[in-house]
């Protein structure tokens, strides 16, 4: 509601900052495909973006499947469990819909979707990062000074700081199908490849890499206080500030942020980013690519 007073004649009129709207919580279960059959390989390389046929049994990849204008529609871990088996660990998103639309382009080839039960996320010991394997009905992915392993006996959430601080993205729902891969870091992840054959979006993402232009870059924050991943955050009324993960476990609330190029250049010198909605942010890590 807005409230006047007369000033010396003028008219003052005080207006309350924005609120910040929370988006639905993002859900950090293990949703996964498997892709399975003669022709998963094949049918991967030419759906993701990362080079898949590189990929050797017992690692796993950074990926990602795009839409025509080559916005991610899905960020994921891509591991290879056999010759002719692929599970995909979803960064966001349901794995069900995936399956669905990528089931149109499978015409005639040998490969089978498959969506197991959604099951817990949990935390394992140290493992070398792109390490993957089977442990009893468990998948786990190695990450370095962690592990991943889907089907722990039960959820939990501490891999998320450290891969905050690594920049491994996890999008919200309404992050799906708006970001480019170089605004969320992905050829830095080698999630994205240009010495492959097409796949979709292709064409535009091989232009932003060779020409530039792209004026949004993910970076890593300390917030002021706790919001929720997905929330969208504005400085003088422009929409310059999207969150993805927040971890606001510790005393110290991290988060990646993907933020305009206008907008950081402005506060460079203070590295500080006070927003309408009456949040700071604290840039501590930025990735431009």
């Amino acid at each position: 509601m807005r409230s006047s007073a007369s000033r010396g004649g003028a008219t003052c009129i005080s207006r309350p900052l924005p609120s910040v709207r929370s988006p639905m919580t993002t859900d950090h279960t293990a949703h996964t495909l498997l892709l399975e059959g003669a022709d998963a390989t094949a049918f991967a390389q030419a759906q993701f973006s990362s080079n898949v046929q590189s990929l050797a049994v017992g690692t796993w990849q950074f990926g990602a499947w795009l839409d025509a204008q080559g916005r991610v529609l899905a960020l994921f871990h891509l591991a290879r469990l056999a010759d002719d088996a692929l599970l995909l660990l979803l960064r966001g998103g349901d794995a069900t819909s995936m399956a669905q639309s990528l089931q149109r382009f499978v015409f005639r080839s040998k490969v089978k979707l498959t969506v197991p039960e959604t099951r817990p996320l949990g935390t394992g010991p140290a493992l070398e990062t792109y390490a993957a394997h089977r442990e009893a009905d468990a998948y786990v992915l190695g990450c370095g000074d962690h592990s991943m392993i889907i089907g722990a006996p039960q959820s939990d959430d501490a891999w998320r700081a450290p891969q905050i601080r690594l920049g491994w993205p996890w999008l919200p729902n309404d992050a799906l199908g708006t970001l480019l891969p170089q605004a969320i870091s992905l050829e830095r992840l080698q999630a994205v490849a240009f010495d492959k054959g097409c796949y979709p979006g292709q064409e535009i993402v091989a232009r932003l890499h060779y020409r530039g232009g792209l004026k949004r870059h993910m970076h890593c924050v300390v917030l002021s206080q706790y919001v929720a991943g997905g929330t969208v955050l504005h400085r003088d009324g422009e929409n310059g500030i999207r969150l993805l993960d927040v971890d606001g476990r510790d005393a110290s609330i991290q988060a990646l942020a993907v933020i305009d190029d206008g907008l950081m250049h402005a506060v460079e010198n203070v590295g500080r980013i006070d927003t309408d909605e009456g949040v700071s942010l604290h840039v501590t890590e930025s990735w431009p690519a």
